[in-house]
């Protein structure tokens, strides 16, 4: 399918993309305001407000420095990236450490954030799929649930992270029509800036960049432009890079915690299952040990832990990975206690978005849709971290969006039958019901 320019919206179009963000942002800021998901609960002395990163950002506003991601003042650490945790220190500053209205105004920015998700939504299914998959694939992003959730609920990084991937892709999807210089300066910023916030999805930069790279009208100049994009990218990350090498004096990019995830999700006690925190904070001897050893140093022992069960134990590696790889797709079980008709519910609208995506995502590889083969990377590639070392259901969100995309060209693919006829003319009624709102969704009002 060919893309489509910008100069090819219509009026319609346009006054539909500001409908979609502002009917978003404003249904998560109402729900987080009345629901009260604003309100954490002060348990572990607030660790649950932003869990590591609000410790970090603690530090920082209480003149700590990037510090302290636990319990107590245990020392300088790279434990989380910094984009995220900056930020939260910026509200803690102005609305106050641990306080309700610093959790309202992070979880709001999270909204922001999500909300701009919907509008990258619409325009990526808009030049792959076309209008029709647009508008149902962005109001599905505006006002379903599954999207909305971690945008009023957590404060962490995966709205950030997946609002710049999305908009990363979108970018990329106008670079192939127009491969200007400042483009690709923005396309190396906001890869950088992904960066500082969630170094996981870097593993598709080299696709994406290499898709771009191939579009129509091939020339010198243009590699040029991607080593641009490439300055820029490690000029972002290079400040970070940079403290990290003063403070460790180690090369550490990103993030520093990767040996310590490892030894958790690969060692000894091992399930596959991610119940239990890196540094339990009601172990005392392990907090000891890490404040005493120096993060560093107690990341790197816990590394070298991990490597040498995993090569004692290579079958129930492999076993945990395919565990880690199934529950990646499939939902991550909670424990029963909360509710087993809560959880049931939960996990089968959690297969039920993979399945569609999956299905989705392979019906446009076979019909040779534009762009559909970046999607498909994205769905192999972003998860094999996850994979092989510990997994969330949140780590899925960055995809979620995609997922979202593919479900509905999916169901809106999907030619009726005898059974589907029918459906349609049993509820005939509420569609002339709804007749009036349809120029509303459709920004035509």
């Amino acid at each position: 399918m060919d893309t489509r320019t910008i100069d090819g919206w219509s009026e319609d179009e346009r006054r539909l993309r500001w409908r979609v963000f502002w009917v978003a942002f404003l249904v998560r800021v109402a729900y987080m305001t009345l629901a009260h998901t604003f309100k954490v609960r002060p348990l572990e002395d607030h660790f649950q407000f932003g869990w590591e990163m609000g410790r970090v950002a603690r530090a920082l506003t209480t003149g700590f420095g990037y510090a302290d991601p636990f319990n107590g003042h245990t020392g300088p650490t790279a434990w989380s990236p910094p984009l995220y945790v900056f930020l939260m220190a910026g509200v803690f500053k102005l609305c106050g450490v641990y306080s309700a209205l610093s959790a309202w105004v992070i979880l709001a920015l999270n909204c922001l954030m999500s909300a701009a998700t919907a509008v990258a939504v619409w325009e990526i299914a808009w030049r792959c799929f076309g209008a029709k998959v647009a508008l149902w694939s962005g109001w599905m992003w505006a006002l379903h649930p599954a999207a909305m959730q971690y945008a009023v609920r957590w404060i962490w990084e995966m709205t950030a992270s997946t609002c710049l991937l999305a908009w990363i892709m979108v970018l990329a999807l106008r670079m192939r029509e127009n491969q200007s210089w400042q483009r690709w300066f923005v396309f190396g910023l906001l890869w950088g800036v992904l960066a500082l916030a969630s170094p996981t999805p870097l593993i598709l930069l080299p696709v994406v960049a290499i898709w771009v790279l191939a579009g129509p009208g091939f020339s010198t100049a243009r590699v040029a432009k991607a080593a641009l994009a490439g300055v820029v990218f490690c000029a972002v990350i290079a400040p970070w890079a940079a403290r990290n090498w003063a403070v460790f004096h180690a090369f550490i990019p990103l993030r520093g915690n990767f040996g310590a995830e490892n030894y958790l999700g690969n060692g000894p006690w091992s399930v596959g299952f991610p119940w239990g925190t890196t540094v339990p904070l009601d172990d005392k001897v392990t907090l000891h040990e890490y404040a005493t050893m120096g993060e560093r140093a107690w990341v790197a022992d816990r590394g070298a832990k991990a490597s040498a069960w995993i090569a004692g134990h290579h079958a129930q590696f492999v076993q945990l990975s395919v565990k880690r790889a199934w529950m990646f797709w499939a939902g991550v079980p909670h424990p029963l206690g909360e509710g087993a008709a809560n959880e049931y519910t939960r996990i089968i609208s959690f297969e039920f978005l993979s399945l569609a995506g999956w299905f989705g995502v392979l019906l446009a590889v076979r019909r040779g849709v534009y762009f559909s083969g970046v999607m498909l990377a994205a769905f192999l590639l972003v998860p094999v971290t996850y994979y092989l070392v510990t997994v969330q259901a949140r780590f899925r969100h960055p995809l979620e969006p995609f997922i979202c995309i593919v479900g509905v060209y999916l169901f809106q693919s999907a030619e009726p039958g005898r059974f589907g006829r029918g459906v349609a003319a049993r509820f005939a009624w509420l569609g002339r019901a709804t007749a009036g709102l349809r120029p509303f969704f459709r920004g035509e009002a």
